[in-house]
C-alpha cells in the first residue's frame, strides 16, 4: 500500500520532476501539498507547514522542494513533529544547519534525506566502477546552460543563499565526489559576478589532482553537461548530466535524458525510511562552501531577465 507524502514547494522543479516522480511511484501516494502559491489538482494544499502538519498527522513523509534559505524551518518543524524528510538539492543555505537537522532526526529516530538527482543519473554507477582502482591523471567538468530556460524570474537564485551558478554546479560535483576513485580539495577558484546580483553567474574551479571544473550560466542554445576523466587506461566521459557513458570516444550506455533520476530518489527514500536508515553526504556542498571562501571576486555586467 503506498504511504502518503506531502510536497513542500510547488515550483518549477516540483512541477517537472517531483509531482510526476511521485504520481508513477508504487511507494507513495501525494497527499498534500504546502505552498504559497502552487498546489496539484485534487490534492489537499496548505499555504504553511504548521497548518498542514497539525491537520494530517497521518503524513509521515515531507519532501521539501522549496529554495534553500527558507527549507531549514519547514526541515525542523517537520521532523520535530516526527516525520521523515526528504531535502531537494542543496540540501540547505548553510552546512550548519545540515548539521542540526541530523542531529535532530537522529534524536526524533526519523529519516533525512538529502538527494543529489544527478548522482543517480544512469550512467553515474557504471563510471565509478570503471574508475575504481584506476589512477586518475586529469579531469575537467564542464556545466553550462541557461539560466532564463531553468529559472525563469526566479530572483532568489541570485539572492544571499541563493548559490547562483553553484546551484547547477552542485550537481556536477555530486556526480564528481561519487565517481571519482580519491577525494579531491579545492586549491583556487575565480568567481563571476553580475555587478547587480550576490551570487555568482560563472565559476571556474581548480581542485587537487588535475581536477578542474568550469561553471557557465550564460549558455544558449544546446546546453553542456560534461565530465571527462583521464586515466592511463582510457579516458571516460559523462554526457547528458550523467546520463550517457562514453569510453574512449565510444558511447558503452546510458540514454539521453534525465527523467529517471527523481523516481530513483523516491524509490531511495522509500528504502531509507522502511530500514530506519538516514543519507546524508555534504561532499558536493563543502566544495561549494571552499569556492566562496577561496574564490577570488570578478565582476561583469548587470544580468536581468
Amino acid at each position: 500500500m503506498a504511504t502518503p507524502i506531502a510536497l513542500v514547494g510547488i515550483g518549477k522543479i516540483a512541477v517537472d520532476q517531483h509531482v510526476p516522480a511521485i504520481a508513477a511511484s508504487p511507494d507513495w501516494t501525494l497527499a498534500a501539498t504546502v505552498s504559497r502559491n502552487g498546489s496539484v489538482p485534487g490534492v489537499d494544499s496548505f499555504a504553511a507547514i504548521g497548518a498542514m502538519l497539525a491537520a494530517r498527522p497521518d503524513i509521515p513523509v515531507v519532501s521539501l522542494a522549496l529554495p534553500p534559505v527558507p527549507r531549514f524551518a519547514y526541515a525542523e518543524a517537520a521532523l520535530r513533529a516526527g516525520r521523515h524528510v526528504m531535502l531537494e538539492k542543496p540540501p540547505g543555505a548553510t552546512l550548519a544547519e545540515i548539521h542540526a537537522l541530523q542531529a535532530l532526526a537522529a534524536a526524533q529516530g526519523v529519516t533525512l534525506y538529502a538527494t543529489w538527482h544527478s548522482r543517480v543519473a544512469e550512467a553515474v554507477a557504471p563510471a565509478k566502477a570503471w574508475l575504481r582502482g584506476k589512477t586518475v591523471t586529469r579531469a575537467q567538468v564542464t556545466w553550462r546552460e541557461d539560466v532564463r530556460r531553468w529559472h525563469p524570474g526566479q530572483d532568489w537564485i541570485w539572492e544571499p543563499g541563493g548559490m547562483g551558478v553553484f546551484d547547477p554546479g552542485i550537481n556536477a560535483l555530486s556526480i564528481l565526489t561519487e565517481i571519482l576513485p580519491m577525494p579531491v580539495h579545492l586549491t583556487a577558484a575565480t568567481l563571476t559576478y553580475p555587478e547587480n546580483r550576490q551570487t555568482p553567474i560563472a565559476a571556474a574551479l581548480t581542485f587537487s589532482h588535475g581536477v578542474s571544473a568550469e561553471f557557465d550560466w550564460r549558455q544558449q542554445g544546446p546546453q553542456t553537461w560534461d565530465i571527462e576523466v583521464d586515466t592511463p587506461d582510457g579516458t571516460l566521459a559523462l554526457r547528458m548530466g550523467g546520463n550517457v557513458l562514453e569510453i574512449d570516444g565510444r558511447r558503452v550506455s546510458g540514454r539521453a535524458d534525465t527523467m529517471g533520476e527523481y523516481p530513483t530518489l523516491y524509490a531511495r527514500m522509500a528504502t531509507l525510511v522502511r530500514t530506519g536508515a538516514s543519507d546524508v553526504d555534504l561532499a558536493p556542498m563543502v566544495h561549494v562552501a571552499d569556492a566562496m571562501t577561496l574564490g577570488r571576486r570578478v565582476v561583469t555586467a548587470p544580468f536581468e531577465f
